[in-house]
Protein backbone atom coordinates (compact mmCIF):
# COMPACT_ATOMS: atom_id res chain seq x y z
CA UNK A 1 0.00 0.00 0.00
CA UNK A 2 1.49 3.35 -0.99
CA UNK A 3 1.46 6.35 1.37
CA UNK A 4 -1.39 8.78 0.92
CA UNK A 5 -0.61 12.35 -0.04
CA UNK A 6 -1.93 15.35 1.90
CA UNK A 7 -4.58 17.29 0.02
CA UNK A 8 -3.14 20.57 -1.21
CA UNK A 9 -6.02 22.64 0.14
CA UNK A 10 -5.82 21.23 3.66
CA UNK A 11 -3.99 23.00 6.45
CA UNK A 12 -2.52 21.09 9.39
CA UNK A 13 -5.37 22.41 11.54
CA UNK A 14 -7.95 21.09 9.06
CA UNK A 15 -6.28 17.68 8.98
CA UNK A 16 -6.16 17.53 12.79
CA UNK A 17 -9.84 18.50 12.90
CA UNK A 18 -10.69 15.22 11.14
CA UNK A 19 -9.57 13.86 14.50
CA UNK A 20 -9.56 10.06 14.15
CA UNK A 21 -9.38 7.20 11.65
CA UNK A 22 -10.67 3.67 12.15
CA UNK A 23 -7.98 0.97 12.02
CA UNK A 24 -9.30 -2.51 11.35
CA UNK A 25 -7.66 -5.02 13.65
CA UNK A 26 -5.51 -7.94 12.60
CA UNK A 27 -2.38 -9.95 13.30
CA UNK A 28 1.06 -8.54 12.48
CA UNK A 29 4.71 -9.21 13.17
CA UNK A 30 5.69 -6.87 16.00
CA UNK A 31 9.30 -5.93 16.71
CA UNK A 32 12.45 -6.64 14.72
CA UNK A 33 15.42 -8.98 14.87
CA UNK A 34 17.54 -6.76 12.61
CA UNK A 35 18.19 -3.65 14.69
CA UNK A 36 18.44 -2.71 18.37
CA UNK A 37 18.25 -5.59 20.90
CA UNK A 38 15.21 -4.14 22.69
CA UNK A 39 13.17 -4.60 19.50
CA UNK A 40 13.63 -8.38 19.54
CA UNK A 41 12.26 -10.91 19.22
CA UNK A 42 9.94 -10.27 16.30
CA UNK A 43 6.69 -12.02 17.21
CA UNK A 44 3.09 -12.24 15.99
CA UNK A 45 0.60 -10.03 17.79
CA UNK A 46 -3.15 -9.74 17.34
CA UNK A 47 -4.87 -6.39 17.88
CA UNK A 48 -8.55 -5.52 17.77
CA UNK A 49 -9.86 -2.55 15.79
CA UNK A 50 -9.61 0.98 17.21
CA UNK A 51 -9.90 4.67 16.32
CA UNK A 52 -6.66 6.68 16.36
CA UNK A 53 -5.84 10.38 16.03
CA UNK A 54 -4.88 11.41 12.51
CA UNK A 55 -2.02 13.53 13.89
CA UNK A 56 -0.20 13.98 17.18
CA UNK A 57 -2.00 16.24 19.64
CA UNK A 58 -1.09 19.82 18.73
CA UNK A 59 -0.37 22.89 20.82
CA UNK A 60 -3.77 24.20 19.70
CA UNK A 61 -5.57 21.13 21.01
CA UNK A 62 -3.59 20.96 24.26
CA UNK A 63 -4.24 24.65 24.90
CA UNK A 64 -7.99 24.00 24.61
CA UNK A 65 -7.66 21.25 27.22
CA UNK A 66 -5.74 23.50 29.62
CA UNK A 67 -8.21 26.36 29.12
CA UNK A 68 -11.18 24.07 29.79
CA UNK A 69 -9.72 22.35 32.86
CA UNK A 70 -7.00 24.55 34.34
CA UNK A 71 -4.68 21.58 34.18
CA UNK A 72 -1.08 22.11 35.33
CA UNK A 73 1.55 19.90 33.68
CA UNK A 74 4.32 18.10 35.52
CA UNK A 75 6.95 20.51 34.15
CA UNK A 76 5.06 23.45 35.67
CA UNK A 77 5.04 21.97 39.17
CA UNK A 78 7.71 22.51 41.81
CA UNK A 79 9.33 19.12 42.50
CA UNK A 80 8.79 17.50 45.88
CA UNK A 81 12.21 16.96 47.55
CA UNK A 82 10.91 13.68 49.01
CA UNK A 83 10.71 12.28 45.47
CA UNK A 84 14.34 13.19 44.74
CA UNK A 85 16.46 12.26 47.75
CA UNK A 86 19.90 13.81 47.61
CA UNK A 87 18.96 16.44 45.03
CA UNK A 88 20.40 19.92 45.52
CA UNK A 89 17.84 22.34 47.02
CA UNK A 90 18.46 24.89 44.28
CA UNK A 91 17.33 22.32 41.70
CA UNK A 92 13.89 21.97 43.28
CA UNK A 93 12.27 24.41 40.85
CA UNK A 94 9.79 23.92 38.03
CA UNK A 95 11.31 23.17 34.65
CA UNK A 96 12.11 20.45 32.17
CA UNK A 97 14.78 18.96 29.93
CA UNK A 98 15.65 20.65 26.64
CA UNK A 99 17.81 19.70 23.68
CA UNK A 100 20.75 22.12 23.39
CA UNK A 101 23.17 21.18 20.59
CA UNK A 102 26.83 21.42 21.63
CA UNK A 103 29.47 23.07 19.49
CA UNK A 104 31.59 19.93 19.77
CA UNK A 105 31.30 16.50 21.33
CA UNK A 106 33.93 15.24 23.78
CA UNK A 107 32.31 11.95 24.89
CA UNK A 108 29.31 9.71 24.30
CA UNK A 109 27.39 11.20 27.22
CA UNK A 110 23.96 12.62 26.25
CA UNK A 111 24.39 15.17 29.04
CA UNK A 112 26.36 17.20 26.51
CA UNK A 113 23.18 17.99 24.59
CA UNK A 114 20.40 17.52 27.15
CA UNK A 115 20.06 20.17 29.84
CA UNK A 116 17.52 20.87 32.56
CA UNK A 117 16.04 24.32 32.01
CA UNK A 118 14.10 26.18 34.68
CA UNK A 119 10.81 27.52 33.32
CA UNK A 120 10.63 25.11 30.37
CA UNK A 121 7.11 23.74 29.83
CA UNK A 122 4.62 23.14 27.01
CA UNK A 123 4.03 26.91 26.51
CA UNK A 124 7.78 27.65 26.64
CA UNK A 125 9.41 24.45 25.33
CA UNK A 126 13.00 25.77 25.50
CA UNK A 127 12.67 27.92 28.61
CA UNK A 128 11.25 31.29 29.57
CA UNK A 129 12.63 33.05 26.50
CA UNK A 130 10.83 30.66 24.12
CA UNK A 131 7.16 30.39 23.15
CA UNK A 132 4.77 28.62 20.79
CA UNK A 133 3.60 31.67 18.86
CA UNK A 134 3.10 30.61 15.25
CA UNK A 135 3.36 26.94 16.30
CA UNK A 136 -0.20 26.08 17.25
CA UNK A 137 -0.21 23.31 14.65
CA UNK A 138 3.06 21.79 15.86
CA UNK A 139 2.83 18.73 18.15
CA UNK A 140 2.71 19.68 21.79
CA UNK A 141 5.94 18.79 23.62
CA UNK A 142 7.14 19.02 27.21
CA UNK A 143 4.25 16.76 28.23
CA UNK A 144 4.84 13.75 30.46
CA UNK A 145 3.03 10.44 30.24
CA UNK A 146 0.87 11.60 33.15
CA UNK A 147 -0.02 14.79 31.26
CA UNK A 148 -0.87 12.81 28.14
CA UNK A 149 -3.11 10.48 30.16
CA UNK A 150 -4.92 13.48 31.66
CA UNK A 151 -5.57 14.95 28.21
CA UNK A 152 -6.79 11.61 26.88
CA UNK A 153 -9.22 11.19 29.79
CA UNK A 154 -10.59 14.69 29.23
CA UNK A 155 -11.09 13.93 25.52
CA UNK A 156 -12.83 10.63 26.26
CA UNK A 157 -9.96 8.66 24.76
CA UNK A 158 -6.91 6.68 25.87
CA UNK A 159 -3.26 6.25 25.00
CA UNK A 160 -2.39 3.37 22.66
CA UNK A 161 -0.60 0.27 23.76
CA UNK A 162 2.74 -0.31 22.10
CA UNK A 163 1.17 -2.99 19.89
CA UNK A 164 -1.68 -0.74 18.78
CA UNK A 165 0.71 2.09 18.01
CA UNK A 166 3.11 -0.09 15.99
CA UNK A 167 0.27 -1.73 14.06
CA UNK A 168 -1.07 1.72 13.08
CA UNK A 169 2.38 3.05 12.21
CA UNK A 170 3.01 0.28 9.70
CA UNK A 171 0.11 1.59 7.63
CA UNK A 172 -0.69 -1.83 6.27
CA UNK A 173 2.88 -2.60 5.17
CA UNK A 174 4.33 -5.87 6.46
CA UNK A 175 8.05 -6.52 6.39
CA UNK A 176 9.01 -2.99 5.29
CA UNK A 177 11.89 -1.21 7.02
CA UNK A 178 10.05 2.10 7.33
CA UNK A 179 6.40 3.17 7.50
CA UNK A 180 6.54 3.94 3.75
CA UNK A 181 8.85 1.24 2.35
CA UNK A 182 12.50 0.19 2.47
CA UNK A 183 14.29 3.48 1.68
CA UNK A 184 14.68 6.30 4.19
CA UNK A 185 14.50 8.99 1.51
CA UNK A 186 12.94 7.35 -1.57
CA UNK A 187 14.01 9.12 -4.79
CA UNK A 188 15.20 12.04 -2.66
CA UNK A 189 11.77 12.64 -1.12
CA UNK A 190 11.65 13.31 2.62
CA UNK A 191 8.98 11.22 4.32
CA UNK A 192 9.42 12.36 7.93
CA UNK A 193 10.99 15.08 10.06
CA UNK A 194 14.31 13.56 11.15
CA UNK A 195 17.88 14.78 11.66
CA UNK A 196 20.08 15.11 8.56
CA UNK A 197 23.78 15.51 9.24
CA UNK A 198 26.12 14.53 12.06
CA UNK A 199 24.13 14.46 15.28
CA UNK A 200 24.28 16.39 17.58
CA UNK A 201 26.43 19.19 16.13
CA UNK A 202 25.31 19.51 12.51
CA UNK A 203 21.75 19.54 11.18
CA UNK A 204 21.74 20.36 7.46
CA UNK A 205 17.91 20.72 7.45
CA UNK A 206 17.31 19.64 3.84
CA UNK A 207 13.73 18.82 4.85
CA UNK A 208 13.27 22.43 5.98
CA UNK A 209 12.98 21.88 9.72
CA UNK A 210 15.46 22.15 12.58
CA UNK A 211 13.08 21.28 15.41
CA UNK A 212 9.43 20.22 15.30
CA UNK A 213 7.35 20.77 12.18
CA UNK A 214 3.62 21.45 11.75
CA UNK A 215 1.73 18.17 11.83
CA UNK A 216 0.98 16.73 8.38
CA UNK A 217 4.00 18.42 6.81
CA UNK A 218 5.04 15.04 5.40
CA UNK A 219 3.05 12.33 3.58
CA UNK A 220 0.59 10.19 5.51
CA UNK A 221 1.16 6.47 5.84
CA UNK A 222 -1.04 3.87 4.17
CA UNK A 223 -3.76 4.33 6.80
CA UNK A 224 -3.85 8.11 6.33
CA UNK A 225 -2.00 8.84 9.58
CA UNK A 226 0.53 11.67 9.76
CA UNK A 227 3.79 11.93 11.72
CA UNK A 228 3.80 8.37 13.00
CA UNK A 229 7.52 8.52 12.29
CA UNK A 230 9.77 11.46 13.19
CA UNK A 231 8.80 14.92 14.45
CA UNK A 232 8.22 13.73 18.05
CA UNK A 233 8.36 10.47 19.93
CA UNK A 234 4.91 9.40 21.15
CA UNK A 235 3.87 7.97 24.51
CA UNK A 236 2.31 4.51 24.77
CA UNK A 237 0.70 2.94 27.83
CA UNK A 238 3.13 0.00 28.07
CA UNK A 239 5.76 -0.21 30.78
CA UNK A 240 9.28 -0.49 29.41
CA UNK A 241 10.97 -3.86 29.08
CA UNK A 242 14.46 -4.48 27.79
CA UNK A 243 13.15 -7.02 25.27
CA UNK A 244 9.82 -8.13 23.91
CA UNK A 245 8.28 -11.20 25.55
CA UNK A 246 8.75 -14.58 23.91
CA UNK A 247 6.57 -15.00 20.80
CA UNK A 248 2.96 -15.09 21.93
CA UNK A 249 -0.38 -13.53 21.16
CA UNK A 250 -0.68 -10.18 22.93
CA UNK A 251 -4.08 -8.53 23.22
CA UNK A 252 -4.31 -4.86 22.43
CA UNK A 253 -7.23 -4.25 24.69
CA UNK A 254 -5.86 -5.21 28.09
CA UNK A 255 -4.87 -1.97 29.88
CA UNK A 256 -1.21 -1.54 30.76
CA UNK A 257 -0.54 -3.71 33.79
CA UNK A 258 1.77 -2.49 36.58
CA UNK A 259 2.89 -6.10 36.88
CA UNK A 260 3.46 -6.44 33.15
CA UNK A 261 6.78 -5.95 31.44
CA UNK A 262 10.13 -5.90 33.15
CA UNK A 263 9.15 -3.52 35.92
CA UNK A 264 12.63 -3.57 37.44
CA UNK A 265 13.99 -2.28 34.12
CA UNK A 266 11.78 0.76 34.67
CA UNK A 267 14.14 1.99 37.35
CA UNK A 268 17.29 3.91 36.57
CA UNK A 269 20.26 1.87 37.88
CA UNK A 270 22.27 5.09 38.18
CA UNK A 271 19.73 6.37 40.72
CA UNK A 272 18.62 3.29 42.65
CA UNK A 273 16.82 5.29 45.32
CA UNK A 274 14.55 7.03 42.78
CA UNK A 275 11.98 4.53 41.56
CA UNK A 276 10.18 6.14 38.63
CA UNK A 277 8.52 3.77 36.19
CA UNK A 278 9.39 4.17 32.53
CA UNK A 279 6.99 3.84 29.60
CA UNK A 280 7.59 2.91 25.99
CA UNK A 281 7.78 5.76 23.48
CA UNK A 282 7.59 5.08 19.76
CA UNK A 283 8.29 6.59 16.37
CA UNK A 284 11.54 8.49 16.76
CA UNK A 285 11.78 12.27 16.50
CA UNK A 286 13.39 15.17 14.69
CA UNK A 287 16.57 14.28 16.62
CA UNK A 288 16.93 10.76 15.20
CA UNK A 289 19.89 10.53 12.81
CA UNK A 290 21.62 7.72 10.88
CA UNK A 291 24.83 8.21 12.87
CA UNK A 292 23.19 8.18 16.30
CA UNK A 293 19.58 7.02 16.66
CA UNK A 294 18.12 4.97 13.82
CA UNK A 295 14.77 4.68 15.55
CA UNK A 296 12.66 6.30 12.81
CA UNK A 297 10.97 2.93 12.21
CA UNK A 298 7.66 1.42 13.41
CA UNK A 299 9.45 -1.42 15.25
CA UNK A 300 11.81 0.90 17.13
CA UNK A 301 11.16 1.66 20.79
CA UNK A 302 12.67 3.62 23.62
CA UNK A 303 12.11 4.20 27.35
CA UNK A 304 11.26 7.40 29.17
CA UNK A 305 10.34 8.21 32.78
CA UNK A 306 6.57 8.58 32.99
CA UNK A 307 6.67 11.82 35.01
CA UNK A 308 9.28 13.55 32.83
CA UNK A 309 8.95 15.64 29.68
CA UNK A 310 11.31 16.82 26.95
CA UNK A 311 11.37 18.87 23.76
CA UNK A 312 11.02 15.80 21.52
CA UNK A 313 8.18 13.74 23.03
CA UNK A 314 4.49 14.20 22.26
CA UNK A 315 1.52 11.85 21.95
CA UNK A 316 -1.66 10.91 20.14
CA UNK A 317 -4.79 9.21 21.44
CA UNK A 318 -6.96 6.26 20.51
CA UNK A 319 -10.51 5.24 21.21
CA UNK A 320 -11.56 1.61 21.50
CA UNK A 321 -15.11 0.49 20.65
Amino acid sequence: MSPKMPLVDETPAAISAREQIWIEGGTFLMGSDKHYPEEAPAHPVKVDGFWIDVTPVTNRQFAAFVEATGYVTEAEKTPDPKDYPGALPEMMRAGSVIFDPPKRVTSNSPSQWWNFKFGADWRRPYGRQSNIRGKLDHPVVQVSYLDAKAYAAWAGKDLPTEAEWEFAAKGGLEGAEFAWGDELVPEGRFMANTWHGMFPTENLKPDGFERTSPVASFPANGYGLYDMIGNTWEWTSDYWSTRHPAPAQKSCCIPANPRGGDREASFDPRQPTIHIARRVVKGGSHLCAPNYCRRYRPAARHAHEENAATTHIGFRCIRRP
